[in-house]
């Protein structure tokens, strides 16, 4: 926390109470500045958030963060979280093929304490669901893929399935290793990814450091760490937190200023951050304010749909797994967290459903109750006390080729006015460290034009 070099009253408002925009609010108010945080809906958290079914407290989607996600770890710090989201001791992925000639088989994707690119090593050469030719190519490809330069503006033109074929990549090993890790973090296949962002999450996440990979998830409902810890946070700082209420329009003052109007009342502020989709911030940015506002509309948006399932009894004894041979993707034990008392509770996370997103709750059930089934043996026999399915038809921004040159930086041509959001131009996919990230560079950059003195907190930490 840095102290104001000024006593000057300086105020600020932050459109949007996700975690991009609850980010900037907390660095706005860690460094003096007054500021009125807008909400629409009746809570905090953006897309990720929890709500009651009965006596189940549900997410809206299963979220997982990585060891190298400095940003979002340093946010879980402030909101005095982390202990409720903690990270595996070491990178464990079980994954489960049950399209396997010889019956399913179980594989795991682990790391050791050795340095890169040899923590990976004896994993990959154990790896089952690869022959020995699949698993040498994947070596090479990962040595070829760590001397790239993700910021290169030539990576962002192609996609990563055309990059994998010219690396000798097989569609099995695409299948087995690099769309398993892909889905779950660009929210893409293979084909419809920039390479630049798929260089991005490779390198930074298995060949920065041994531990980059291993991950983290929240213990506890995602309400309670984005939403109630977020408002003590905010209320902390000094942050006044307006929920249920939408910002219907940005105009500037004559005295350059800015006033962001809702329902009945005009907000005066020095500056002002929209921390909204990419639509959203278009509807809302005045005149002049980007050299083509256009570009946000064709910042495409991609689907995560999540199929959650109430067993009477256990019939997973992991905390999660990945699976192969099925179209079921990701499976995680969310029992403890929403306080079921009796059976198990599973929520099956899947990525890129564009071909799912829209399909009846009947169709899903006869589809994914059938392949919990095949994965899960103990499933057969047991009762099933509730399904449903949660929809995020926009969770994310695309990330197709050509993704970056649309991504808007955090400063605008409007002085006083920036953006924040994972879809803005972090450098990183739709992810909560990418939503961190940008809440810094808005912050930032809003400081920096009104005189504060400001230390990038995770240079700080360093």
């Amino acid at each position: 926390m840095t102290v104001p070099d000024s006593t000057s009253a300086r105020h600020a408002v932050v459109v949007g109470g996700g975690i991009a925009g609850v980010t900037a609010a907390l660095q706005l108010a860690d460094a003096g500045v007054r500021v009125t945080l807008l909400e629409s809906r009746p809570r905090l958290g953006g897309l990720a958030f929890s709500f009651r079914r009965g006596d189940l407290t549900v997410d809206n989607g299963q979220h997982v963060y990585l060891r190298c996600c400095t940003a979002y770890r340093w946010f879980l710090d402030r909101i005095d979280g982390a202990h409720l989201a903690p990270v595996q001791d070491r990178l464990d992925v079980p994954v489960l093929d049950v399209a396997a000639r010889r019956g399913p088989r179980l594989g795991r994707l682990r790391r050791s304490a050795l340095p890169v690119p040899l923590h990976l090593g004896a994993s990959l050469a154990r790896y089952p669901h690869l022959n020995l030719a699949e698993r040498a190519g994947v070596g090479r490809a990962a040595l070829a893929l760590g001397r790239l330069d993700p910021a290169d503006p030539a990576l962002d033109g192609i996609d990563f399935a055309t990059w994998l074929g010219r690396h000798g990549q097989s569609p099995r090993a695409v299948a087995a290793l690099w769309d398993l890790v892909g889905l779950a973090t660009l929210n893409a296949r293979a084909p419809q990814a920039s390479m630049g962002l798929a260089a991005m999450v490779f390198k930074t996440g298995l060949l920065s450091d041994p531990g980059a990979a291993d991950i983290g998830w929240a213990r506890v409902p995602l309400g309670e760490l984005h939403d109630t810890l977020t408002r003590k946070a905010l209320d902390s700082a000094g942050v006044c937190t307006e929920v249920s209420t939408r910002a219907r329009g940005i105009t500037r003052t004559e005295d350059a200023r800015w006033q962001v109007a809702v329902d009945g009342e005009e907000i005066d502020a020095d500056a002002v951050v929209l921390a909204v989709p990419q639509r959203e911030a278009h509807a809302l940015l005045p005149d002049g304010a980007l050299d083509d506002p256009d570009r946000l509309l064709d910042i495409g948006t991609a689907p995560i749909l999540n199929v959650h399932v109430l067993y009477d009894r256990r019939v997973l004894r992991r905390p999660f797994f990945a699976a192969l041979g099925t179209h079921v993707q990701w499976v995680f034990d969310r029992t403890e967290a929403s306080g079921v008392k009796q059976g198990q509770y599973l929520a099956v996370s899947q990525s890129a459903a564009q071909d799912e997103i829209d399909e009846p709750v009947s169709v899903l059930r006869k589809r994914y109750l059938p392949e919990l089934e095949r994965l899960l043996p103990a499933a057969r026999g047991a009762g099933v006390r509730d399904f449903f399915v949660t929809r995020e038809r926009t969770a994310t921004f695309a990330p197709a080729p050509g993704v970056g040159r649309l991504r808007p930086d955090a400063s605008t041509r409007a002085p006083g006015l920036y953006l924040a959001g994972a879809w803005t131009a972090t450098g990183w996919p739709a992810t909560m460290e990418g939503a961190v990230r940008s809440g810094f560079s808005a912050a930032a950059a809003a400081l920096f034009a009104l005189g504060r003195r400001h230390e990038h907190p995770l240079e700080e930490a360093a």
